[in-house]
């Protein structure tokens, strides 16, 4: 029957460690047993030379053997089996200068020559070997017999049985086995425990499903438009895939490096290494608004993924001013039914003339105030969204001025950005002075060209911010939206909040400038952003400010109270 192969990686290797331990231990064995048998029979031969030796050092034996004939009875024979059964050996044969035994263990065998050539002893050496003669095979040792004057007379020939001699490796393999044994169980008992960690490491997988898994995984994190990256327990990077490359904009060597080597220090750089608490963390990092979370792993690392909600923050931001449209619109809607009543009530009274001036009223107010705007601010999309801004800031109970300092022409290289900044700080004013409403509550807004660099402020008469919280404000996840009249609040904000200032700032930095904020005179905050070359060189010079015909007194030294309507800008509150 074929032996089925295991699938499973622990059965696997507990059947290769088995056979390995096994293996292993049968080859240790042998390789003691061959010397141990080399050993046994040199020792055994050894003995043999010594009982030879002794035998031939008897002055008496060398006459003897000189002076009668082979005899059973002789007395060479008799020395020969007193010493023969003295030692326990075989035999001792004591032979003349021919060859001939005078003592054998069988005494018929006495005066035959011997079954071995014994022309080395008898030449004056000493031999030691196993051998076959009449006895059967054994350990055996011959030396020569020298009678008074050294004179070789004969030779004295000694063997030990080797049945003994495989008694006593035989005596010795019970307990060299029971070592092997138990050295074979503590392997045994090794392997096993190796492969039930092994099955609890790997859940009980095969070799093909862990390298299928490995695919499968690597196929998904490269695949996914979810950024996840893997740290060890010493915060280095072991595994980022390519839209957390993408995202935090790093390289592919990233791996095997810390945060702190691979990304500048910062909020991103605090949520990814486990030092801001929370779930839904959001983060921006290279002008993209992300979300990340982080697991612990049971080694002591960790698991980031990071979300891009870029898009979807823009779409928010578009939903908060499309809703902020339509309230504007509402309200206008509500003003334009008033204004249609009372010149139906004009044209019902018959006052014609009335109603006729009462239009161009309302029409020149509201060209005169876009006409404004558009001469101090050139480009139409800032022009736009000021005028846009007008109407929710109506809405609110707040007025919104224009700083007669503004003075921005259409050199603008990306419009785009400055909407961005600009509809951030007037939102985040609107919210401040909003929240704690006051009959002259205002936000002024002031844009203003430096050679290249245009400087944006945005004040109110809100009620500020602290020092110490205005460096904490431009974080990302931090918000001043007042919860209700009071401190500015410093608990983490709801989802979707404090993104807008970081924002800014990241913007004003991209551009080698700034974003900070300062106390107003009288009460509030002024917020300044610079941004270097944001004009264009090449464009036509901004022409001198004008006064305003009509300056209305403001609080704190600016002036323009100038109505301004209509249009969109997306901005997040602080």
């Amino acid at each position: 029957m074929r032996i089925r192969w295991p699938r499973r990686v622990s059965a696997q290797v507990l059947a290769v460690q088995l056979t390995i331990t096994v293996g292993v231990m049968v080859l240790a064995t042998g390789l003691f047993l061959a010397p141990l048998s080399s050993e046994i029979d040199n020792q055994a031969m050894h003995k043999a030379l010594s009982i030879a030796q002794a035998t031939a050092a008897d002055p008496g034996l060398a006459r003897d053997l000189q002076n009668t004939e082979p005899s059973p009875r002789g007395p060479v024979q008799e020395t020969a089996e007193r010493i023969r059964r003295a030692t326990g050996a075989l035999y001792v044969v004591v032979l003349d200068r021919r060859g001939v035994r005078w003592s054998h263990t069988n005494a018929d065998r006495i005066g035959d020559h011997v079954s071995t050539d014994p022309k080395a002893a008898l030449s004056g050496q000493q031999v030691m070997q196993i051998d076959v003669g009449t006895l059967g095979r054994s350990a055996r040792a011959k030396v020569p017999l020298r009678d008074d004057d050294g004179k070789i007379v004969g030779a004295v020939s000694v063997g030990i049985g080797y049945g003994s001699v495989r008694d006593q490796l035989l005596a010795t393999l019970p307990r060299l086995l029971l070592y092997a044994g138990m050295a074979l169980a503590v392997g045994v008992l090794a392997a096993i425990a190796v492969s039930r960690s092994l099955h609890r490491r790997t859940h009980g997988v095969a070799f093909a499903d862990i390298s299928a898994l490995l695919d499968e995984r690597e196929a998904m994190l490269h695949g996914i438009r979810e950024g996840v990256v893997a740290f060890d327990r010493e915060g280095r990077i072991r595994l980022i895939n390519d839209e957390a490359r993408r995202l935090l904009g790093v390289g592919a060597d990233a791996a095997g490096h810390t945060l702190e080597e691979t990304l500048p220090a910062g909020r991103t750089t605090e949520v990814l290494a486990g030092r801001a608490d929370g779930a839904d963390l959001l983060t921006v990092s290279g002008g993209r608004v992300l979300i990340a979370n982080r697991m612990p792993t049971k080694d002591g690392g960790a698991v980031a993924t990071l979300r891009d909600r870029t898009e979807l923050e823009l779409l928010g931001r578009e939903l908060n001013s499309t809703r902020g449209l339509l309230d504007a619109l509402r309200a206008q809607d509500h003003e334009h039914a008033n204004r249609l009543h009372t010149l139906l009530g004009l044209l019902e009274l018959g006052l014609h003339q009335r109603a006729a001036e009462f239009i161009a009223g309302l029409t020149d107010t509201h060209r005169a105030s876009a006409e404004q705007i558009s001469e101090r601010v050139r480009d139409p999309l800032l022009s736009a969204l000021l005028v846009g801004k007008a109407a929710i800031v109506a809405e609110r109970g707040v007025s919104l001025r224009v700083s007669p300092q503004t003075l921005l022409s259409e050199r603008v290289v990306d419009p785009r950005d400055l909407v961005t900044v600009l509809g951030n700080l007037i939102d985040n004013a609107l919210d401040a002075v909003a929240s704690h409403p006051r009959p002259d509550s205002f936000v002024e807004v002031e844009l203003r060209a430096e050679g290249t660099t245009a400087v944006l402020r945005v004040s109110d008469n809100g009620p500020g911010v602290p020092p110490e919280m205005r460096e904490q404000i431009f974080a990302q996840g931090w918000s001043t939206k007042l919860p209700a009249p009071g401190p500015l609040s410093t608990t983490p904000p709801p989802r979707g909040r404090g993104i807008g200032l970081a924002l800014v700032r990241r913007l004003a930095e991209r551009y080698g400038g700034m974003a900070r904020v300062t106390a107003r005179a009288g009460g509030g905050a002024v917020f300044t952003v610079i941004l270097p070359e944001a004009l264009d060189p090449d464009g036509a010079p901004d022409p001198a400010p004008q006064p305003d015909p009509s300056p209305t007194p403001t609080d704190g030294g600016h002036a323009d109270n100038t109505p301004i309507q209509q249009l969109t800008a997306a901005g997040e509150s602080r």
